[in-house]
């Protein structure tokens, strides 16, 4: 199952670009640290993508490619197992903020600063719940 959940991130991450702009409402109510992760998820998901296709900026973070979908399957899996919701209500949530991310960053006056303004934070919590391999 958590297999089948990164490989849909991935699909999604893809086509996120694609997506229609307006955010639909959560499907389950999320307190404060499942909502963080959920962000951060989307947050790492978007560097990496990024990392990925050589956008300017992305380099200066750590790479996010594996661990920022390691630190997604956990934190799916968790919010899953928290709130009862299934996996498409999840993902769902997780478009949900990616797209947001993407927005923000776009409208931004500065959008270097507003992403690590958001990242800075995240990457506490990825190193913490996914430490770097030596």
């Amino acid at each position: 199952m958590i297999r089948t959940l990164a490989k849909a991130a991935t699909l999604t991450l893809l086509a996120a670009p694609a997506l229609a702009a307006a955010p639909a409402p959560d499907p389950v109510k999320l307190n404060l640290a499942q909502e963080t992760a959920l962000r951060c998820s989307a947050a790492f998901a978007l560097i990496a993508y990024d990392q990925q296709r050589g956008a300017p900026g992305a380099a200066s973070y750590p790479p996010l490619g594996t661990r920022g979908r390691e630190y997604f399957v956990l934190t799916t899996a968790d919010l899953m197992d928290q709130t009862g919701a299934t996996r498409d209500q999840v993902a769902a949530m997780f478009q949900a903020r990616f797209r947001q991310l993407q927005a923000s960053a776009v409208q931004a006056a500065e959008p270097a600063a507003m992403v690590r303004a958001t990242l800075t934070p995240c990457l506490a919590q990825l190193d913490i719940a996914v430490p770097a391999k030596p």
